[in-house]
């Protein structure tokens, strides 16, 4: 392998919102990786995003790219319900692969990925940023060191976004069955990072509900009925003991962003975003050891894998992320969130909407 891992990236349009955000500028500084080939639905496109990152290949098909002998690995970038067909290409060529979260529309085709991949012998990657956010990592070994003592209680919300109209080319994900809506992003984000915290759920009791509804199309001048869920709330008591409970949602103005408070007999800790919890902006972290005023706590340097230069914003844990897959497939030592947590976490949400839907507390597997 070259001292770089050679990228291939399935969705490099240039116009792409979350890629434009985080993965071109992480690629373009990253240190580890090389931003080696392009892929998109056509040709043309494909070329233009060759000459604007300086890629060395162009590919118009994602099998054609993922047999390719010039690439080690290969990054998944696209609209969910299209993550399924190029990552298990990039598997069965035998490349090491780097998927967006979700892993798949549904938990089947997450768990068969996971397998396939496991067959294979390839390192994985889901984009669960929120497990290499720094903050969170050092809040995670502040509680395994006894920082707030026995954790009692905790509770999470994030409030982001949510239009009370739009035009039909951007609502594909008001069908539930995409896979892509505030149950599976941002809550899946968002739990996820609870659980890294501090442990998984023993039980739930839930509420997964749609608030805005209908949506009106500008360009139509039709009103759609989204079946997608927008708000989701958990109540639980997590395997170490502590009540827990969440809340994301889609709100039309002023989203508060972000919020984590960890209570525990000892002390608090408490981090906070203008975004969400995967986000790459730097959130900032207080605590209280048996003291009722919160502090600014420093974040130690040892969970910052990126150089001290790097972009900050969104392509900071994603370039967090690309470091660690560098890694893994340089030395098969994985730090990442991987295709098994990926399976984890679609599971826990199925547990979440079916007890929604039944309207009673579930255990947790």
């Amino acid at each position: 392998m070259a001292d770089k891992v050679r990228l291939g990236f399935v969705g490099a349009n240039v116009n792409s919102g979350w890629s434009t955000q985080s993965h071109y500028p992480a690629l373009l500084a990253s240190p580890d990786v090389e931003f080696t080939a392009v892929c998109t639905t056509r040709q043309e496109s494909a070329e233009e995003a060759k000459q604007k990152f300086g890629a060395k290949l162009a590919f118009h098909d994602f099998r054609e790219m993922s047999v390719s002998p010039d690439i080690d690995a290969v990054a998944v970038v696209v609209r969910v319900p299209l993550h399924y067909e190029p990552t298990k290409a990039a598997i069965e060529a035998g490349k090491h692969v780097y998927t967006e979260w979700p892993l798949g529309r549904t938990t089947s085709e997450a768990e068969e990925l996971a397998a396939l991949a496991k067959a294979k012998g390839v390192q994985t990657a889901v984009g669960l940023q929120s497990r290499v956010s720094p903050v969170l990592l050092y809040i995670k070994e502040l509680i395994e060191e006894g920082y707030v003592g026995e954790v009692l209680s905790c509770h999470v919300t994030t409030m982001r976004d949510g239009a009370l109209e739009r035009p039909s080319s951007r609502n594909w994900n008001l069908d539930a069955s995409q896979g892509a809506n505030a149950l599976t992003i941002a809550n899946g984000h968002v739990i996820d990072a609870l659980r890294m915290v501090v442990g998984d759920f023993e039980k739930v009791a839930c509420m997964v509900t749609t608030q805005i509804s209908p949506i009106y199309e500008p360009d139509t001048q039709q009103l759609v009925e989204p079946t997608s869920p927008d708000n989701v709330r958990v109540s639980g008591q997590l395997k170490r003991g502590a009540a827990a409970s969440v809340h994301v949602g889609a709100v039309p103005w002023a989203g508060s962003g972000f919020r984590m408070e960890i209570f525990g007999r000892e002390g608090t800790l408490i981090t906070t975003g203008s975004v969400s919890s995967q986000r790459g902006e730097m959130l900032r972290v207080q605590g209280a050891q048996k003291t009722q005023e919160l502090q600014d706590l420093t974040i130690p340097g040892r969970f910052v894998y990126v150089p001290d230069d790097f972009p900050k914003g969104d392509p900071f844990n994603v370039g967090q992320m690309y470091a660690l897959f560098a890694e893994a497939i340089r030395t098969g030592k994985n730090r990442l969130p991987t295709f098994d947590d990926a399976v984890n976490l679609h599971r826990f949400l199925d547990t979440i909407q079916k007890a929604s839907d039944t309207g009673q507390e579930q255990t947790v597997g």
